[in-house]
């Protein structure tokens, strides 16, 4: 189905907005004085913001106890709707406040140290964080090595569930990472494409720089939609990806010297890695559905962390999922590289030619020679992003 603009309907059928302004917006500032207070991890600080502005639709708040076990046992909420990762406000049992209480979402700013009001909540229900549920469902391993499993054992052990309104979706604004000119919310890229009579969007998430297999895999993709939406992701990650900026200064110079403007967007989404292999992909294409695509682009270990999860298995869950439910339409590619007997960009599906004809470079490779100050080979990445790459890998 299509929304009243042509577009992709958003998931559940309404496109969320619990995001205050004006005078609505101060008048909370002003209550949330008085309102017991919470501070936010990062994670939980960006879970907030794709909620206010309808990322996560058709969630309106932080889940309860039994959209949470939905979730995590068959992969739907209550009202059947797909959803693939429980979206939780946990906290110490200590500081769990009572049911019907309105309190404060306080989050870091690390530009200046601060902790700043991001929004309310009114606590409906108060319930346990079922560990040993979520994460074995959610990360299909209990390594406490796994940065998504360590993530989950560090957090509290009481989960707060309820309707959010959102003061400042963005806490940071005159951060490094802020991209206040890309930060676009759903309604904004979807009135984008409108204006831009977009109605096939693919959508390309990233939380790397693009070398030259994601350009084939996008072009690819652009041959068959009207639109590409470059869209990484810029909320919190793991220690060792590279920096937000640096990667948004990659894709602008990218987008700048080898894509058709008129056909593509570049905006950032807000939102966490979990690192949680089949499940994110999942999770990442609902968000591109909500921000009006209508088909996602699914590579190689996507949202993969070390070897927890096998080559394909991002793009097989997608042939477990109820199509008329997700709606969105995966694009599933092999593992492209670049073949010298071909001399281009190809994948298993269309390079006959042995491994020994190809350029595969990991990303440990790829590292070690950006901070030797070396370029990696044009066939892996263009040398306006490996010049943007070797200045920070200097200054790392």
């Amino acid at each position: 189905m299509t929304s009243e603009h042509g577009l992709i309907e958003p998931h559940g059928g309404r496109l969320v907005d619990r995001v205050a302004i004006g005078a609505d917006a101060d008048e909370i500032r002003t209550r949330a004085g008085s309102l017991p207070g919470i501070t936010l991890s990062a994670k939980q600080s960006c879970d907030l913001e794709m909620l206010g502005i309808g990322a996560f639709s058709p969630l309106t708040g932080f889940m309860g106890a039994a959209d949470t076990r939905s979730v995590c046992d068959s992969m739907t909420l209550t009202s059947g709707d797909i959803w693939p990762i429980p979206i939780l406000l946990s906290v110490d049992k200590a500081d769990a406040p009572a049911v019907g209480a309105e309190i404060a979402l306080y989050a870091a700013a690390p530009s200046t140290g601060q902790r700043v009001l991001q929004g309310v909540m009114t606590i409906t229900e108060v319930f346990d964080h079922e560990k040993a549920r979520e994460i074995p469902a959610v990360f299909r391993t209990d390594d406490p090595a796994h940065p998504g499993v360590k993530q989950v054992l560090a957090e509290g052990d009481t989960c707060l569930a309820g309707p959010v309104t959102v003061v400042q979706p963005c806490v940071d604004p005159d951060g490094p990472e802020a991209f206040l000119d890309h930060r676009k919310a759903p309604a904004q890229t979807r009135a984008l494409f409108s204006e831009r009579g977009w109605r096939n969007v693919t959508a390309f998430q990233t939380r790397n720089p693009i070398h030259r297999a994601h350009e084939y895999l996008c072009k690819c993709a652009l041959e068959i939609t009207d639109g590409l939406l470059i869209h990484p992701l810029v909320g919190e990650t793991k220690p060792g990806d590279i920096p937000a900026a640096t990667r948004m200064e990659c894709h602008r110079v990218l987008i700048d010297n080898y894509f058709v403007a008129d056909r593509t967007a570049l905006t950032v989404m807000p939102a966490a890695m979990r690192y949680a292999g089949p499940r994110e992909a999942v999770l990442h294409a609902l968000v591109r559905k909500n921000y009006g695509c209508t088909h996602f682009i699914v590579g190689r270990d996507h949202a993969g962390v070390g070897d927890y999860y096998g080559t394909y298995d991002a793009q097989n869950i997608f042939n477990d999922l109820d199509p008329d439910n997700l709606k969105i339409t995966p694009l599933k590619f092999e593992h492209a590289a670049w073949c010298r007997a071909c001399e281009g960009m190809t994948s298993a599906k269309t390079c006959p030619h042995p491994g020994d004809q190809k350029i595969f470079l990991s990303g440990t490779k790829v590292r070690e020679m950006l901070t030797r100050g070396e370029k990696p080979p044009m066939e892996f990445s263009r040398p306006e992003v490996a010049e943007t790459l070797i200045g920070w890998a200097k200054g790392a």
